[in-house]
């Protein structure tokens, strides 16, 4: 039902001289016991507070005598009429009562819920049909009609049409003209408020008032700039406020619609909330009277005009567009640092928030978009260090309560939407618990009661706002209010938030100014959250590696304090650990991916931090192979080598000394001492394994190293390890593949190797043998060296004597070397076919500059005379005559191994051949220095040679 005009012209008309009797003064009675709980409310104390001494005649403004007797030229003129209103000056502050619209006498803030209505939800949920009874029965609000609220207003008859004409005149002057005194000023304000109240029936006022709106606007801008900022010695700006109040219960809106009226409605907000604080504007009285004035009492009817203003502007309010320009508005006073500046603004919003929710009467579409901001925002103030700013705030945030539920229930097509109806039972069953001062003291408690009715959009606003609320430097007890309530949402809501990225990024700015240790907690513990959930895992670890390298203290803090369930730790670190994974599968002459490093850095932290350790121990052969294939990626590499995103270390200057590698091998050496391989610690130190692991020559020296240490400490790490590369071995590019190819092979030493099944051991080695790297060949060499060792693989491995042979004629020693051990171990089972082949190869390396191949293939020549069965001994006697020369002739060299090696391998085929050496054979002295024995050998060999052909 619209709401009769006259009632509402009037009610804001007495405002102008009325103050409120329903309690004392408040610095008067600052000792005396409160009747109840509204009156401790802020529009009390910033509303006048006067008590009347006695019953006294007064003029009784809302029965709109004055507009009459204003407009009524017959009784005396304009200028006697305008006068005669400002005797309002005298009257500012009279004992006439207060009439406040979005107030009730029964307001008692009673914290008693009648619940009696809500008892189906607790049987049957789903049978439950909300109605606008159980919103005002959760909250603990009354529901009252808009018109009842306005029932004990005074009915005023019409104002005849040459007084209309007189007003519209008087306006028009103005227009025309300027104001110059204070009087004129009233008198402008005074004429158009009356005006106003013509607007239901009049067509000529109508008309004249919405052709004329910028000029109302623009001199209504000059009025409020006119008045002093820091003093308050008129009731112009009180009269702005009533009259922009009379239009716009008349839908004349003044502060919405165009640029210039958001400007005034920015200004007289200012020219109001930055006043001086009380005791500073009485200060200022006392040093400059101003007459018959009372400051403190001027000030609190010029707030509470300010206040009902604001509460005209949403009394029909159904698509909410005007609380949202009123809360833009006021944002940026509740959240100042001026405790009187934030009171005021607080103050305005819970009377604002009072008045809307008993005046709802919601329509779709709905145009406000930032109610998660403003239950944070509320909220936050509810945990205000200022006592008064509290009780406020806690007062709208009641009200506020009520308008969610009511906004909730016009988006939703059902009444009976499943989801709002959990979250109305679950509010039900919150505020059952609590009263409404302990309830909304609580940030936390307001957060889960929220939880329920916002959408991931709210969610965001509401975090990203007591984000903002951390950076409260001022208040320490704004920046608890805010980790808790954060902490709170997000645990009760987590799985509804969608810009996780911009929350860790507003999270990771606020943690350098963020000082208290618990609020420093309480955040880590956010972000512990978001990291915990599989939802969000890979979202968080992606957006903490986008930060330079090495971490700042706040960062580092962060990875080493992360504080999750333990189910939740070996995910986490799975993720981590897997984001450099996929870095080893890019080709290597590629620049490395900067996730590469920073995961490699983030790894160091969570090992120094040790929150993770039951995740370390459980990952520790993923771990300790990823950080060492890191390691053989970053040698020789610097961070212009790496791809840095843009931007990333705009203003700083990356140190030469941080490199890749530098991350790699300390994550390396913080893994071990937190996993207590103390022991292959000390080993890679003592053998200087850390300087082998970061050549690019000896890289496989340090993992070989390592990996025996690991066998011969803690085998059953090692086998873990063993298990995990199997599947390994073939992933990933070359770097990859060599590193886990070099520590599996040294685990083949291990007695499990031999449970390996033939296709993971001896078949992978053998594909090896032929692969096109020679680093290959030298570890699937190792590995049959390892393995041969068990008598149950020597069959096997025989099946790959073709292979190791044609290795006898590689240019690397290593390898030749390694093949010769092998070939050691099976000459005994070769077949005569085989055994004359690598015989004549080996004839071939005698003489070999490599004095090891040289001395290693005379050995095995020997051993393959030895292996050679009775039967055929004919068809290798040539190749063993042919031997002797060279064999006689290096008994000679100056490498005493060769020489000796020769000396034996002699007295083999001359124990194949049944001859008896002379003594001489054995002398070690050089030939030259004893000629005779000398000859003595040299016709021994002669002799025998002659014989045998």
């Amino acid at each position: 039902m619209p709401l009769p005009y006259r009632g509402r012209g009037s009610r804001l008309a007495s405002s102008r001289v009325a103050s409120t009797s329903v309690h004392s003064p408040r610095r008067a009675g600052r000792g005396a016991p409160w009747s109840s709980h509204a009156l401790r409310l802020t529009r009390r104390r910033h509303s006048s507070e006067q008590v009347p001494p006695g019953p006294e005649p007064q003029a009784d403004f809302r029965s709109g005598k004055w507009l009459q007797e204003h407009a009524g030229g017959d009784a005396r003129d304009s200028q006697q009429t305008a006068r005669a209103g400002m005797g309002s000056r005298h009257r500012i502050c009279s004992q006439e009562e207060v009439v406040i619209p979005c107030d009730s006498d029964n307001d008692s803030g009673s914290v008693d819920l009648q619940l009696s209505n809500l008892e189906d939800i607790k049987k049957d949920p789903s049978s439950l049909e909300l109605t606008d009874s159980d919103i005002f029965d959760i909250t603990g609000l009354s529901q009252e009609s808009f018109i009842d609220s306005f029932r004990h207003l005074t009915q005023q008859g019409p104002v005849s049409e040459a007084n209309v004409e007189r007003l519209i005149q008087s306006i028009q002057e103005v227009f025309n003209g300027e104001l110059q005194s204070e009087f004129e000023k009233l008198t402008f304000l005074r004429s158009l408020s009356s005006l106003s109240q013509t607007l239901p029936y009049d067509e000529t006022t109508e008309s004249f008032i919405h052709s004329h709106i910028t000029d109302i606007v623009h001199v209504l801008n000059m009025l409020i700039e006119e008045e002093p900022l820091h003093s308050l010695f008129s009731s112009v700006r009180q009269e702005v406020f009533i009259t922009i109040a009379n239009l716009s219960y008349q839908d004349i809106h003044l502060l919405f619609g165009s640029e210039d009226r958001a400007d005034l409605f920015s200004l007289i907000t200012k020219s109001i909330i930055t006043l001086p604080s009380v005791e500073t504007l009485i200060q200022l009285q006392e040093i400059m009277p101003s007459g018959s004035y009372n400051t403190e009492c001027l000030y609190r009817q010029t707030f509470q005009a300010f206040s009902e203003m604001l509460q005209s502007l949403v009394v029909k309010d159904p698509h909410l567009e005007n609380l949202d320009t009123i809360f833009k508005q006021m944002d940026p006073w509740l959240q100042s640092t001026k405790d009187h500046e934030r009171e005021r603004a607080t103050a305005s919003m819970a009377q604002v928030l009072k008045c809307l929710s008993r005046h709802l009467s919601l329509k779709l579409p709905l145009r406000f978009q930032r109610l998660g901001h403003f239950v944070a925002l509320m909220a936050l103030l509810c945990g205000d260090s200022v006592t008064e700013v509290a009780e406020e705030a806690a007062e709208g945030m009641h009200c506020l309560l009520h308008v969610t539920l009511r906004l909730k229930c016009t988006i939703y097509d059902k009444k009976n939407h499943p989801n709002l109806r959990r979250a109305m039972k679950k509010c039900q069953e919150l505020l059952e618990l609590y009263s409404i001062k302990q309830f909304y003291s609580c940030p936390f408690k307001i957060a889960q009661i929220f939880e329920a009715f916002l959408n991931s959009n709210e969610l965001f606003q509401f975090v990203m706002t007591t984000l903002d609320g951390l950076e409260n430097l001022k208040h320490p007890c704004t920046q608890k209010s805010a980790g808790e309530l954060l902490i709170t949402m997000v645990k009760n809501a987590e799985s509804r938030f969608e810009k996780v990225p911009e929350i860790m990024g507003v999270i990771c700015a606020r943690l350098s100014i963020i000082s208290q240790p618990r609020v420093r907690r309480q955040i880590i513990n956010t972000v512990s959250l978001f990291i915990s959930r599989p939802k969000y895992t890979d979202i968080v670890i992606g957006h903490l590696l986008c930060h330079p390298v090495p971490y700042d203290r706040h960062l580092a803090e962060l990875w080493r304090t992360l504080e999750v369930e333990l189910p939740s730790t070996t995910w986490i670190l799975w993720r981590l650990l897997r984001k450099l994974q996929k870095c080893h599968n890019e080709p290597t002459h590629e620049k490395m991916a900067y996730v590469a490093v920073a995961a490699t850095d983030a790894l160091y932290e969570v090992f120094v931090g040790n929150r993770l350790q039951a995740a370390t121990f459980r990952l520790f052969p993923q771990l300790l192979m990823t950080l060492l294939i890191q390691i053989h990626h970053s040698i020789g590499l610097t961070m212009s080598d790496v791809a840095v995103p843009s931007g990333l270390y705009t203003g700083q200057e990356m140190s030469s000394e941080v490199t890749p590698l530098c991350f790699a091998i300390q994550a390396t050496k913080s893994l071990l001492l937190r996993t207590l391989c103390w022991q292959e610690f000390n080993i890679m130190e003592k053998n200087k394994g850390w300087t082998l692991l970061e050549g690019k020559e000896c890289h496989l020296q340090g993992v070989s190293l390592l990996a025996n240490a690991l066998l011969e400490r803690n085998h059953l790490l090692a086998q873990k390890v063993m298990y995990l590369l199997v599947p390994l071995l073939n992933r990933g590019n070359d770097k990859h593949k060599l590193t886990s190819a070099g520590f599996f092979v040294e685990l083949l030493q291990s007695p499990v190797a031999r449970r390996l099944p033939s296709i993971y051991s001896i078949v992978r080695l053998k594909d090896w043998l032929h692969h096109g790297n020679r680093v290959f060949k030298f570890l699937a060499l190792r590995g049959l060296c390892y393995l041969i060792k068990h008598q149950d693989m020597r069959e096997d491995i025989r099946s790959l004597l073709p292979c190791i042979l044609d290795l006898l004629c590689e240019t690397d020693e290593k390898i030749v070397l390694l093949a010769i051990q092998i070939l050691l171990q099976l000459v005994g089972t070769m077949d005569f076919t085989t055994l004359t082949a690598m015989m004549k190869t080996l004839f071939t390396l005698f003489g070999d500059v490599r004095s090891d191949v040289h001395r290693l293939s005379m050995t095995l020549f020997g051993a393959s005379i030895k292996s050679v069965k009775y039967t055929d001994k004919k068809g290798v006697e040539n190749q063993v005559l042919d031997s002797l020369v060279p064999l006689l002739l290096y008994s000679q060299d100056e490498n005493d191994a060769v020489a000796e090696e020769s000396r034996q391998v002699l007295t083999i085929c001359a124990q194949f051949l049944k001859w008896k050496l002379p003594q001489e054979v054995y002398c070690k002295d050089p030939w030259y220095i004893s000629p005779s024995e000398a000859g003595t050998v040299c016709k021994f060999f002669v002799c025998e040679r002659y014989w045998l052909c």
